[in-house]
């Protein structure tokens, strides 16, 4: 689990004494966890912010909650504050953000990334391009944006429909589709126009 230092402990405490009363503590959680863009993220936490599964910790002087889904990646992390004469600096390490922890078990978002990070990127990177998964809808229709080589391709409609929903839907029976939301009208770095 995520270690938070006490003088990082201390600083949140001068952040938090500082919000209005409706910030709680804070949130801790990984944007895009076990892909390449995975982001640990701290915000400050309302009652709107909290999900049901968090998992809440006590610390000296405030509490936390962590993201459930972020829990596994967040395994080893640091979370550190240094005082230098510019005032000082929040600094989060945590190894295993962009770690690949998937299994059957996992979210459909998690393996959906998953698929797209170790098996389609690189095969698109090949043309300079890569696509990314945006949103996953209650329907179960995955929301995929590309880029770079991708992004104003003439051949991305084959890409998508051959490629990436194929690959998709053979490895997971719970995604019903695939759609494409990315502004193909931009052609400046296009592999293929």
């Amino acid at each position: 689990m995520i270690t938070i230092t006490e003088s990082a402990q201390e600083y949140l405490v001068g952040l938090l004494a500082k919000q209005d009363p409706e910030v709680r503590g804070i949130r801790v959680f990984i944007n895009d966890p076990g892909t390449p863009r995975a982001e640990t993220c701290i915000a400050y936490c309302r009652d709107a912010d909290i999900k049901s599964d968090d998992e809440r910790r006590e610390f000296n002087g405030f509490a936390a909650w962590f993201e459930a889904r972020s829990l596994p990646f967040l395994a080893d992390a640091l979370v550190d504050y240094a005082a230098d004469r510019m005032g000082g600096q929040l600094t989060i390490k945590a190894p295993n953000a962009k770690v690949a922890k998937v299994d059957a078990d996992s979210s459909l978002e998690d393996r959906i990334n998953y698929i797209l990070y170790n098996e389609v990127n690189p095969q698109l990177a090949a043309h300079g391009g890569e696509v990314r998964l945006v949103e996953l809808l209650e329907d179960g229709v995955a929301v995929l944006q590309f880029g770079g080589g991708c992004q104003g391709c003439g051949m991305v409609d084959a890409t998508l429909k051959h490629g990436v929903e194929k690959t998709l839907l053979e490895q997971l029976s719970d995604l019903k589709g695939v759609r494409d939301v990315t502004d193909h009208s931009v052609r400046t770095n296009a592999y293929f126009t």
